[in-house]
């Protein structure tokens, strides 16, 4: 009774939270890190599928900064800001920042650098290509249209957070097309007219800074719903042009904005805890666990397990940085030995995010208008705590509020555009080579891109945010699973010398994990209480669609987890066909 009451009570100051996560993730870069790069057998001299393939399309070389604020904006989107916030109001901040803590750089780090790693030694191909090279055609089309239908949710979802953003915060709106305007300039001054890389990282970065007083002077007001379709047609125009166009230089840039939001409001916490400047004490007003069915005052029920790792999803692992990893960051890779930095770092980078996210909602704490929950929660949470950590720098909060919403949509913005482009790179896997009109039509790139775009629109005009969102999440984090088999089935087969408990336990956790959770959500949540029962306000044919959407992926996963189990068997009993990481020649 005591110990309950102390979780549910007791103040703890944020600092600890930061300083605890940093360390771990500071170690687990250091060591564990260092080791995988020596056991995928990383080369710095080997040739990368961007030298190799360069065409100035997709296989673009890339310098390590640069591709890190790619592949960082990439990855970090509003998952890793959503979740964590709606976790901490469940179930506490304790058991969210111990996921985030141990299972970041256990299994979302190793996840997204394996991807990569694997990437890199079958030419820059995706994950559906690789597993396809063990297990055979069937297995390739099954872990394709599985991530297929994940990144379709992905676009949906991230529109209608950005939509949301936009509306909440019209500074971030304006903001935000000032520097992808600067981001094409940068593009064309870099790769057009080959000016020096330093001088105009300078004079760019502090453009896109300017970008941000030029927002709060001019905000663009515009509801959600006139938003979404206009950010649905950028992103399909950004994921048809050349990579080099807006995608490179508008995710570095970005990315400076990111680094300084959120490295400024990490720093701002340790700075406001020691010398108390910030606007209020940065301690929690949370509890640090409130009860394995969740926090009953926000009006719903949600078990701890499985719910709480799906629900946190990207701040410890994604499926979706799996297609990033392997669908363009592979392509722009410079060296072989980049991939440390840029897959397991920035992964641990996503965890700070996270890390920062449930900081937010924990200092501001819950109110009773927060019963509605979901990312009409979160959105604000996030914005309103980060002015509250930057005040401690002597930033206003009025100021604050704003930047950190322009640093949430600037996550949002790249993961949208690229989650569209990935797809287009899917469903071209999917179809390979024409053979019809039908076939060349839909893989051609504007019908493609088109496609999902109008798909997303129908879900995120379905009005049925909370079930899409958590949809995305179970499919999101069952993806993870399948990128990890892939892993372990090409380590398997590249040596039977190679240890397959890095990839292999991470893998066997998230598929049982994921399995639960989709299991509880469309046989239990939807089906049971909002079909049979009727305890719903959702449409009756949308909870049919995400339970046909949820037997699907749930059969996929398994049909594919069975085969890849099976070759990893095989593989372990005979000497492996290709001894150098890669595919044969």
């Amino acid at each position: 009774m005591y110990i309950h009451g102390f979780l549910s009570h007791s103040m703890v100051a944020l600092l600890w939270l930061v300083v605890g996560v940093l360390i771990i993730f500071s170690v687990g870069y250091l060591s564990y890190s260092k080791y995988l790069a020596g056991f995928v057998g990383l080369d710095e001299d080997a040739e990368t599928p961007a030298h190799k393939y360069e065409d100035g399309q997709e296989y673009v070389p890339a310098k390590k900064p640069v591709l890190l604020g790619h592949h960082y904006s990439s990855i970090a989107g509003g998952a890793p800001i959503v979740g964590p916030i709606t976790a901490g109001l469940l179930w506490g901040w304790l058991p969210a920042v111990l996921w985030i803590a141990i299972g970041n750089p256990l299994m979302g780090a190793v996840h997204d650098f394996v991807s990569l790693s694997a990437s890199l030694k079958h030419e820059g191909r995706s994950i559906g290509y690789i597993i396809g090279e063990y297990v055979g055609d069937e297995g390739k089309n099954l872990l394709l249209w599985f991530a297929f239908l994940t990144i379709i949710l992905v676009v949906a979802v991230f529109a209608f957070v950005v939509g949301l953003v936009f509306q909440k915060y019209p500074s971030a709106a304006t903001a935000s097309i000032l520097y992808i305007g600067l981001a094409l300039l940068f593009g064309v001054y870099l790769y057009q007219l080959d000016l020096p890389f330093v001088p105009g990282t300078v004079v760019f970065v502090a453009l896109v800074f300017v970008s941000v007083f030029v927002g709060m002077r001019f905000p663009i007001q515009l509801s959600q719903q006139t938003w979404i379709p206009i950010i649905l047609l950028y992103s399909l125009i950004a994921s048809v042009l050349p990579v080099w166009t807006l995608l490179q230089p508008r995710d570095y840039l970005s990315s400076f904005l990111l680094y300084a939001g959120v490295g400024g409001a990490l720093i701002a916490v340790i700075v406001g805890t020691i010398f108390a400047t910030s606007s209020q004490p940065l301690v929690t007003n949370i509890p640090a666990f409130t009860s394995f069915g969740g926090n009953q005052t926000l009006g719903t029920f949600s078990p701890l397990f499985p719910m709480l790792f799906v629900t946190i999803a990207c701040g410890t692992i994604s499926g979706f940085h799996s297609l990033v990893s392997s669908g363009t960051t592979s392509k722009q890779l410079n060296k072989e030995t980049d991939a440390r930095m840029i897959g397991y770092g920035g992964m641990l980078g996503e965890g700070l995010l996270a890390t920062l996210s449930l900081c937010a909602v924990a200092v501001v704490g819950v109110t009773a208008s927060d019963a509605a929950g979901g990312v009409g929660l979160a959105l604000p949470k996030f914005a309103q705590g980060g002015g509250i950590f930057l005040s401690s720098l002597g930033i206003p909060v009025s100021f604050g509020a704003p930047f950190m919403a322009l640093v949430m949509v600037s996550f949002l913005l790249t993961s949208t555009d690229t989650a569209l482009r990935l797809g287009r790179y899917l469903f071209e896997e999917i179809v390979g080579t024409p053979e019809t009109q039908v076939q060349e039509a839909t893989s051609n790139r504007y019908v493609n891109s088109f496609g999902q775009c109008v798909v997303a629109y129908v879900l995120i005009a379905s009005g049925t945010w909370t079930p899409l969102w958590q949809l995305f999440g179970s499919a999101n984090q069952l993806l993870a699973a399948l990128a990890l088999l892939t892993g372990t089935v090409w380590l398997a087969n590249w040596s039977e010398k190679k240890q397959l408990l890095s990839t292999g336990v991470p893998m066997a956790l998230m598929s049982v994990v994921t399995v639960c959770a989709l299991v509880y959500l469309e046989y239990y949540q939807n089906l049971y209480q909002g079909l049979i029962l009727g305890n719903t306000q959702s449409a009756a044919w949308s909870l049919a669609l995400q339970v046909v959407i949820g037997t699907i992926l749930i059969v996929l996963a398994l049909l594919l987890l069975r085969k890849g189990v099976a070759n990893v068997r095989e593989a372990r009993g005979k000497q492996p066909a290709a001894t150098d990481g890669g595919v044969e020649e």
